[in-house]
């Protein structure tokens, strides 16, 4: 049995603690409490976006179970940011930086308070990947909890999420849909509370808390106005304290094969490009070593086998239909592609965790079985090349066998502003290879995705004969021949930075290549007396983290270990 309180003795025990009992008092702590653990109950909530809506009702869920269970919760908040709100503009350079914030905030207040482990309660992109970071620095027992994916919409008998506005915003510039058209779209595409409903970054995270067996288990995909995330709170917030008398932190269970089932379930669920960053972020805190090859290693011996949006047919709420992520697992592990030895916050093993739930097999349709998959490798390939020479990632789901190799002419952006002016004047040919640069992690600042670019490409009819590369990144929204986190980054002075239009750039998918096609005396010239764009930032949060993050190879790290 471990000890309970291994850091709120802190501010409870003995007569020189009486000043900190005094302020715990006044917020309800009593003398029958001081034996109890001090467990937080961090929540991203806000109004800012339907993504967290959900997370002040599931806190005080999870206090109810910190409370049965014995211990005494005490709730904080952090930030978040929405992605869906702040892309396309000036303010999407704020939101990888937030994950940083989300990390750091938590950190500082368990750090400050001395409480002996915390429930992470998080909705949207940045804010579940910020609390699983939080809790593998820290690691002190912890639990994930999920707000849940929102219910699709629905137009004249067509489902709808937010990517199918930035996809009419293209489709009505070039006069293939009317205002009203895209007006109706955009009234219905969000029916209520939930993050984005399809296989996007939010719920690509939610099944790889899961996978790391860092939330409860079948607890991904079941929406969010469901009873059932209630009920996952309450158990959650027992689970923490059991935790605590068992002795099991995050490093326990999130180790190397842990990281490696993860990759494994993003592969078959055709996850987002994000998730590369956000695992080796993780992975660093947890101080697991873990780099690009291992995500191809993986995704060459797991196949995509969930239809699911944005390139695919199903949102998540089709997934918890036919029995959510605990049916991909369940199928990995039964053909030797999952680890399920793996420690999990139940204090059981992966398989244990699957045998007890006994989910269905793979119903065919939402997913597919092994032997008949939507791809035979994975659904995130990284490619490597002359102009990515430290890699770049292509999610392969929904890439018809017909687009795995494409060779086109590149036209030049030094930023997404000029891409989509020029999408949307139905300026962009077929065959061409956008190439936007300057948006990577330093030289953005941020990273920005670029969702509102690759929505309207797809919306203008582009989406199949032309390809876009950068050092930014995409939304989990994204589909197609679309090729993010190059790097180095072109303030780096990576080959990216030397691209010129009129360039003939090939991607090969089946060679995991990605080349410029102009020789090295050429390169070289192209390099004399270059130097990098100017700061946009010399002030503030942006340029410090300009200052701090590395590239997009290493997770975009600040925090390097």
């Amino acid at each position: 049995m471990a000890d309970l309180k291994p850091r709120s003795h802190d501010v409870t025990t003995g007569m020189q603690k009486a000043p900190a009992r005094a302020m715990l008092r006044a917020v309800g702590m009593t003398d029958d409490d001081w034996d109890k653990p001090q467990i937080g109950v961090a929540s991203s909530w806000n109004e800012i976006t339907p993504c967290n809506l959900s997370l002040q009702r599931l806190a005080l869920r999870a206090k109810d179970g910190v409370f049965k269970a014995g211990g005494f919760p005490l709730q904080f908040g952090t930030i978040s940011v929405s992605d869906g709100i702040s892309m396309g503009h000036e303010g999407m350079r704020a939101s990888l930086v937030s994950r940083e914030v989300i990390a750091d905030s938590v950190e500082t207040v368990m750090h400050a308070e001395r409480l002996d482990g915390f429930v992470g309660l998080a909705g949207c992109d940045k804010s579940l990947p910020g609390m699983l970071m939080a809790a593998a620095r820290l690691d002190l027992p912890m639990v994930f909890v999920y707000a849940g994916s929102i219910l699709p919409g629905n137009h004249n008998g067509t489902s709808l999420d937010i990517t199918s506005v930035f996809e009419a915003v293209g489709a009505c510039a070039l006069g293939l849909i009317t205002e009203d058209d895209l007006g109706q779209i955009e009234r219905k595409a969000c029916p209520g509370e939930g993050a984005c409903g399809g296989m996007f970054t939010a719920n690509t995270m939610a099944s790889i808390g899961e996978a790391l067996g860092m939330s409860l288990p079948g607890s991904a995909s079941p929406p969010s106005v469901d009873r059932r995330r209630d009920d996952d709170a309450v158990r959650a917030g027992e689970a923490v304290v059991e935790l605590l008398r068992l002795g099991i932190t995050p490093r326990q269970i999130m180790t190397k094969a842990a990281f490696e089932n993860a990759i494994a379930v993003t592969n078959a669920l055709g996850g987002s490009t994000n998730a590369v960053l956000h695992l080796l972020a993780i992975a660093n805190e947890a101080g697991v070593a873990l780099d690009l090859d291992d995500f191809n290693r993986i995704a060459a011996r797991v196949p995509h086998i969930a239809d699911m949006k944005p390139g695919g047919k199903f949102h998540m709420t089709d997934l918890d239909r036919v029995g959510g992520v605990p049916v991909v697992m369940q199928h990995l592990l039964e053909a030797g592609l999952l680890d399920g030895d793996v420690l999990t916050v139940t204090g059981r093993t992966m398989a244990e965790n699957l045998a007890e739930l006994d989910p269905p097999g793979p119903d065919g349709v939402v997913v597919h079985p092994l032997d008949a998959p939507m791809h035979p490798e994975g659904g995130l390939i990284v490619l490597r090349g002359s102009l990515a020479p430290r890699g770049g990632v292509v999610k392969v789901a929904g890439l018809s066998a017909d687009q795995l190799h494409f060779e086109g002419t590149a036209r030049v952006f030094d930023g997404e502003e000029g891409a989509l002016e020029a999408i949307l004047a139905g300026a962009v040919d077929p065959g061409t290879v956008l190439v936007i640069r300057y948006e990577g992690p330093k030289g953005g600042p941020g990273m920005r995705e670029m969702l509102a670019v690759t929505g309207a490409l797809k919306g203008a009819g582009r989406g199949a004969d032309c390809a876009l590369i950068t050092d930014g990144r995409f939304s989990g929204g994204t589909w197609g021949f679309c090729i993010g986190h190059v790097s180095p980054e072109a303030v780096d002075g990576g080959p990216i930075a030397f691209v010129q239009d009129g360039d003939k750039i090939v991607i090969d998918i089946h060679q995991k290549r990605l080349d410029l096609l102009v020789g090295d005396v050429e390169l070289r010239r192209r390099r004399e007396g270059w130097s990098p764009l100017p700061p946009r930032y010399t002030s503030g949060v942006l340029a410090k983290y300009a200052r701090l993050v590395q590239g997009a190879e290493t997770g975009a790290l600040t925090n390097p270990l």
